[in-house]
């Protein structure tokens, strides 16, 4: 088995992030595995290292998935700024991911272009409101492809 990333963690300043990361590792995502209640909004729990302490960082990302091949789109809402864990994802790009009951290692790579492209269109075909983020800010959303690291 792949090692997991190890380190100190530094729990979000966001309490209901910190609450849903909690439950859904609790429970081996039984719990806690869709977004603030919506059944329809299913997530993942991604860990990365923090770009400037080190320290691990946990985010509940929306669950986009194609043959063991996961998405995270940065979108921050439609914010201005890029949520903080792109900085970590391109300062480190091994993550840790946990989709169910067990955690693995992921590479992210930010991906442009076509590759883009079609990443985007899944994920705004798993979860609309992308779509409506993007529209919201000028900025291009990142997108990310999380690929397992094999052992």
């Amino acid at each position: 088995m792949t090692d997991l990333l190890e380190g100190e963690y530094e729990p979000s300043a966001a309490q209901w992030v910190r609450d849903q990361v909690a439950t859904y590792e609790a429970t081996g995502g039984k719990e806690g595995n869709i977004l603030r209640g919506r059944a329809d909004w299913p997530i993942v729990v991604v860990t990365s290292r923090g770009s400037k302490s080190g320290k691990l960082r946990k985010n509940p990302v929306m669950r986009v998935e194609k043959d063991g091949v996961y998405v995270a789109i940065a979108s921050y809402g439609g914010g201005p700024r890029n949520p903080t864990w792109v900085a970590n994802f391109l300062a480190d790009p091994v993550v840790q991911l946990q989709d169910g009951p067990e955690p693995a290692l992921y590479r992210a790579r930010l991906v442009e272009g076509d590759e883009r492209q079609q990443w985007w269109d899944l994920a705004v075909a798993t979860w609309s409101t992308y779509a409506t983020y993007q529209e919201k800010t000028d900025r291009q959303i990142p997108v990310f492809v999380l690929e397992p690291i094999s052992d």
